[in-house]
């Protein structure tokens, strides 16, 4: 299975690496349209390879999908760890109830009892 995971990395690589060389072409970015910029008086812009825009826009939508994600399994995670305190309180509460329940009764009865 490792190497099935390091087969599909070096495709990904190559693939990337591809598309990386065959689009070097510089592009101009601008923050906004001409006419808009022009009214506004200013025009901030940078230009760059084209395939730094390509990666950059993927790797964005990656992050930002894993922030949707992350914040859409907020309640879950609240939920699982309200279940997981109710749990270790609920598991206190048997064990004290047992040795309240094993004081009187036989010590050998009552280590069997809580082996089981």
């Amino acid at each position: 299975m490792r190497y099935v995971r390091y087969a599909f990395l070096a495709v990904i690589g190559i693939v990337l690496i591809s598309v990386s060389l065959a689009n070097r072409d510089p592009v101009s970015l601008r923050l906004m349209p001409g006419d808009l910029a022009d009214l506004v008086g200013f025009n901030p812009g940078v230009t760059v390879p084209l395939f730094l825009v390509v990666l950059a826009g993927i790797a964005a939508g990656l992050v930002i999908g894993f922030v949707w994600e992350w914040m859409r399994e907020y309640r879950i995670r609240r939920d699982a760890g309200q279940k997981a305190r109710e749990l270790r309180k609920l598991e206190r509460e048997v064990s004290r109830l047992k040795r309240r329940e094993n004081e009187g009764r036989d010590e050998v009865l009552a280590l069997l009892d809580e082996a089981s």
